[in-house]
């Protein structure tokens, strides 16, 4: 295991096989961030997989940050693109009680991977449009609760797909701040900005269909938020959308 300065943790860097709480045992890493690293474990008791997220201790003083999460994924545990919440466990390790959130284990992808295997690591607009439709729809369900993610882009999204269609799961929500209007609008902006970066960006704005540039309105966010001033006005959109010569 890597040397940890007791001062600061910059990884856990648990080898597979390592055992944590007398409980679970390291499959692999899954990811990491600006707030922790999240792992795949298996619960030794059932054999069950389960994700958990291991919060550095600088970035979860007083476990205000790991709190603040279990409170809002069992808020929003009703709605279907949120991983389910389970529990919390402390492990003792580089001179810190180190704070991890259990949640279920999800397959699939980080969008902004999934992407790197399409062809010119984007999609079409077709299925732009699909998964467009997918996220909205999941948000929407968070913004019906009048709460908000605050932190939506290619890499907070896990994608798999299912038939004509794409599954989603939504990631990391931005912990400072209570639901206000502003942070719901921020979410609305942030979906549209998420359809300009998977069919292309700045590259391929100028080629895209009228259909898709009508949507993204040049990333102008007084445009945005004037033409779809929530979610659903999106979502309907997309659900009404009329294709030129069709």
């Amino acid at each position: 295991m890597a040397r940890v300065d007791k001062s600061s943790i910059e990884t856990f860097d648990f080898p597979a096989g390592h055992v944590l709480a007398k409980k679970y045992e390291v499959m692999s890493r899954l990811g990491s961030g600006w707030e922790g690293e999240v792992y795949l474990l298996k619960e030794n008791s059932t054999g069950i997989e389960r994700a958990a997220k291991f919060f550095y201790p600088e970035r979860n003083k007083r476990n205000k940050t790991i709190n603040f999460y279990a409170k809002k994924l069992h808020k929003l545990r009703d709605c279907p693109a949120l991983i389910q919440y389970h529990t919390q466990e402390i492990i003792h390790y580089g001179g810190h009680d180190i704070s991890f959130l259990v949640s279920d284990y999800v397959e699939g992808e980080v969008l902004q991977d999934f992407l790197r295997h399409q062809p010119g690591k984007r999609f079409d607009s077709f299925q732009a449009l699909h998964v467009l439709h997918s996220i909205t729809v999941a948000l929407e369900a968070i913004h019906r609760l009048q709460d908000y993610h605050g932190d939506l882009h290619p890499g907070n999204v896990i994608i798999r797909r299912r038939g004509l269609g794409f599954d989603v799961k939504l990631l990391d929500f931005f912990h400072w701040g209570a639901p206000s209007p502003l942070n719901i609008r921020d979410d609305v902006y942030d979906v549209v900005r998420i359809l300009y970066e998977i069919t292309g960006g700045k590259a391929r704005y100028q080629r895209q269909p009228p259909e898709i540039k009508a949507i993204i309105l040049g990333l102008k966010r007084t445009l945005i938020l004037k033409k779809f001033r929530t979610i659903t006005m999106l979502r309907e959109h997309l659900e009404t959308l009329q294709w030129e010569g069709v």
